[in-house]
């Protein structure tokens, strides 16, 4: 897939700094930099900001490492879960289309005091490829 052009053009999307040297010694399974993605938010509120929906658009990154999954909007953690941490299960991780890796979740569940649903979409090609390095989700 094509990288987007923030990326191209500035190296937007790209994991943080901060995160790699955490990434790598937890050793790379999977990493894709520079994705076009888009967050939707639904009936999403948290302090100082309510809205029935809204739908930002942005660069980022996907990384799988032997213990973590990882997703990045710019620089900043959409998704930062341990593959051992129980709050993995509560992220709702399909591929509705080809190349597209959905992450949904309850912003309850991760963030006390907000209400909504924030769903992730990262155009990749290796959206397939993710779903089997994770944990299946249990019954």
């Amino acid at each position: 897939m094509a990288k987007s052009l923030l990326y191209r053009l500035f190296g937007l999307g790209k994991i943080p700094r901060v995160m790699v040297p955490l990434l790598e010694e937890e050793g790379v399974v999977l990493c894709d930099q520079g994705v076009r993605g888009s967050v939707t938010l639904r009936n999403f509120r948290s302090p100082g900001r309510i809205c029935s929906y809204r739908k930002s658009a942005f660069a980022g990154s996907v990384v799988v490492t032997r213990l973590r999954f990882a997703a990045f909007a710019f620089a900043k953690p959409l998704v930062n879960l341990p593959l051992a941490d129980e709050k993995l299960e509560l992220l709702e991780l399909a591929v509705p289309k080809k190349n597209q890796l959905l992450v949904r979740f309850d912003a309850g569940d991760f963030h006390q005091g907000w209400k909504g649903t924030v769903a992730c979409r990262f155009s990749t090609e290796l959206a397939d490829r993710v779903l089997e390095n994770l944990p299946p989700a249990k019954a």
